[in-house]
């Protein structure tokens, strides 16, 4: 049994930044910390968080007066923002730089007049975000949406779309968008979350390789899902699994050769359990795949420094 580790693999810039405010956030202020929402799409890291003082809540009103807050990686609404200027809660803002530049994109494109298309997954909290930062938004999830969805103007519409989605993903929903609707503007696709496209071009150079490729990811995580779908469209057998404890040896055999990656909020520590129990099931050999470099590394907020 041999194991292909992807590269690049795991926690993006974005989500580095999100644990560390949190992280930084207990140690200046004490526990506990108020995290709205999920601080990334993974039980390890928020469970994590909760053992060192981090208090995840789903709403601003269930924050104790004075409590200090975070806002998730995934973004918030103008709603939100303003409950809690309301409340006057002392708040620091997690929200990856990258989807705060999609709401300013949506917000320009809203001044002009424009309609907004947001090109994503209804329910996911960066739609929600994004969704509640203009008046109005058409939502788009997939290519036979484009056909029936109905607009004001036909003549001025833009399109945004949901951070982790890749540039593959998109590629075909944008090219619909403007067949029916050839004024539409939107922004250039290098505005899309590298990381999401690397990690799935890592799965890209990894598939015709392996037999099995196993993402590391939570269920509730859009990218990771991509990850596991884009194995099965490549023909592998694929399985996201949270951990190590979730592997199925049934799954391969002494002669298989595993892939092995990790979702955007996924930590490396489980990506390291789970190679060490593919080596108690037999695994002889382990060797990472080249691929994009990421040196990316986004500013902490003033709060936290």
């Amino acid at each position: 049994m041999k194991v292909l580790l992807a590269e690049p693999r795991g926690f993006c810039a974005g989500v580095d930044r999100a644990i560390e405010i949190v992280e930084r956030a207990l140690e200046k202020f004490g526990a506990p910390v108020y995290v709205r929402h999920e601080i990334v799409h993974n039980k390890f890291v928020v469970d994590s968080l909760k053992a060192k003082g981090a208090i995840f809540v789903n709403e601003i009103d269930e924050i104790p007066t004075g409590g200090v807050t975070v806002f998730s990686a995934h973004g918030v609404s103008q709603k939100v923002e303003d409950s809690a200027k309301l409340r006057s809660l002392p708040v620091i803002d997690a929200t990856c730089p990258l989807v705060t530049k999609v709401h300013n994109e949506a917000r320009r494109y809203e001044s002009t007049g424009a309609e907004i298309i947001l090109i994503g997954h209804k329910g996911h909290p960066e739609v929600e975000g994004t969704s509640g930062r203009v008046n109005k938004v058409v939502l788009v999830e997939n290519i036979g949406d484009v056909a029936t969805i109905e607009v004001d103007n036909p003549d001025n519409l833009a399109y945004v779309t949901q951070t982790t989605l890749s540039v593959d993903d998109t590629k075909e929903i944008i090219e619909a968008l403007k067949q029916r609707f050839p004024n539409i503007n939107g922004p250039d696709t290098k505005d899309i979350c590298y990381a999401t496209q690397n990690r799935q071009n890592a799965v890209r150079q990894l598939a015709p390789h392996v037999d099995v490729l196993l993402v590391i990811g939570a269920v509730n995580s859009s990218n990771s899902n991509r990850l596991r779908d884009l194995g099965e469209e490549l023909n592998v057998t694929s399985f996201l699994i949270a951990g190590a404890s979730e592997i199925n040896p049934d799954w391969f055999g002494q002669e298989s050769i595993i892939g092995v990656t990790a979702g955007a909020s996924a930590p490396e520590v489980l990506v390291q359990e789970v190679i060490s129990r593919l080596r108690e099931l037999g695994a002889k050999h382990v060797e990472i795949l080249s691929g994009t470099p990421e040196n990316v590394k986004f500013k902490l907020p003033a709060e936290v420094l």
